[in-house]
């Protein structure tokens, strides 16, 4: 049947948001259980420690193949049944890894698990799909904060799983819950999209999609679907703007959170692990600016939401340098360094969404493949840089990177002044935000 939304949360239910937002969270957090654990999973499995360091490799792996294999499905299956589908299949990769009596099966376990949690990202997309169009922004920022809440605490949520009952407590508790989101998620999302034939957004979706542009995703065989992902940069030239963006963002904040430890357990520091994983809830408070950053962009200032989180982004490293010897700066640098990069990601997001609703899964497959990569850069270039310039040369590395984001929204900026001669129509195509239109979604 079909049934009118309530618009009382951007067009979702309240609860939906809030299962949607918990989903998204715990979906990615199994990807970060390992890293304050390999010790433990060392001593006993004896991996040895090049071997249990490749648990953190496998998961990064997984994920990418996850984003660029799995993700686009969303525009030609029933996203419903595929986001159930990943999350029941996480559920099981987590008992795998649960159970692993050596080194290679959790390796796979761990692989195996990342590339399914990908489900995240079809439920982000899925939120946008549902939301009103003048209210995209907050509840694709409410969805995104459970996202980066689940990422920030997964370290401190293992340290305390592990201390009650050994590492693989971590991973049993983690598959029990991931089996539960997927009945949730069967039980109260609507369905969207439909086997193949591509009624996802179009005709009567939340965008008012064109029902042609539709059709033909729905007609694309799996390989047309991964070349048309591809093909989104090509096509897309806001996409590729924004992607990078959004990349050296991540590549920024992945400097700070990959570096930190290096500080922190060095004079004038010297604090336990434990310690240093509470710091992660000093990202929370960024984490939770994402609802605000949305609730601006839907009031059309989305295009400032995103310069001044690039600007705030570059201001917070100041911050982070004065940190080395100040744990009030350094803490104060960290939730604006938070706090901007979601401000970033949130104004990208919903421009990108808004760009063509049919093929939303595939550019948020391609956005989020150039996210990961720029991440895993500044994760790289991180120990580089601490071995030849100490704290100074981590926090010039992030430095560049964010200066790079403002270079890169400024030129976007010029050019679609340029490449719009000023049209309001063209604008609110580059960033701005339709006016809201009721809407209807396909239910049971």
């Amino acid at each position: 049947m079909t049934t009118t939304r309530s618009r009382r949360d951007g067009g979702l239910p309240r609860g939906l948001l809030l299962l949607m937002s918990a989903a998204t969270g715990l979906a990615v957090s199994g990807n970060y259980f390992a890293q304050p654990l390999l010790d433990l999973i060392d001593r006993e499995l004896g991996l040895g420690p090049t071997l249990a360091a490749l648990t953190v490799t496998a998961a990064q792996a997984g994920y990418a193949l996850g984003l660029i294999l799995l993700v686009p499905l969303g525009d030609l299956v029933e996203r419903r049944r595929l986001a159930v589908s990943l999350y029941a299949a996480t559920a099981v990769f987590l008992l795998v890894s649960a159970a692993a009596p050596g080194g290679t099966v959790l390796l796979a376990g761990t692989a195996l698990t990342a590339l399914t949690s990908v489900g995240a990202q079809v439920v982000v997309p899925f939120a946008a799909a549902l939301a009103d169009p003048a209210e995209r922004g907050r509840v694709v920022g409410t969805v995104m904060t459970g996202l980066m809440l689940g990422l920030l605490l997964a370290r401190t949520a293992s340290g305390v799983l592990s201390e009650l009952g050994g590492w693989r407590t971590v991973y049993w508790v983690n598959a029990v819950l991931m089996a539960l989101m997927a009945v949730l998620l069967r039980v109260f999302l609507p369905r969207l999209g439909g086997d193949g034939a591509g009624n996802g957004d179009g005709g009567n979706g939340a965008d008012g999609g064109n029902s042609a542009d539709s059709g033909d995703s729905g007609r694309l065989s799996y390989p047309g679907l991964l070349r048309s992902t591809a093909a989104m940069f090509r096509h897309e030239p806001l996409l590729r703007l924004r992607a990078a963006v959004c990349a050296l963002s991540l590549a920024s904040f992945s400097v700070l959170w990959t570096a930190l430890t290096f500080l922190l357990v060095r004079p004038p520091y010297g604090w336990s692990e434990s310690a240093i994983g509470l710091v992660g809830l000093a990202g929370v408070a960024g984490a939770l600016t994402a609802t605000v950053a949305g609730r601006l962009a839907d009031r059309g200032h989305v295009q400032t939401v995103t310069g001044a989180g690039t600007v705030l982004l570059l201001a917070s490293w100041p911050a982070i340098a004065a940190g080395a010897h100040s744990p009030v700066w350094l803490l104060a640098g960290v939730i604006v360094l938070d706090l901007a990069h979601q401000a970033v990601l949130n104004g990208s997001q919903n421009v990108l969404y808004a760009l063509r609703p049919e093929a939303r899964n595939r550019i948020n497959s391609a956005f989020m493949t150039s996210l990961f990569l720029g991440g895993a850069a500044g994760s790289a270039l991180t120990p580089v840089a601490w071995v030849n310039g100490g704290w100074t040369g981590v926090c010039v590395l992030g430095g560049v990177l964010s200066a790079g984001t403002v270079v890169l929204w400024v030129l976007e900026r010029v050019t679609a002044g340029r490449a719009t001669g000023g049209s309001p129509k063209a604008r609110r195509h580059q960033g701005g935000d339709p006016a809201p239109t009721p809407t209807t979604v396909k239910g049971e």
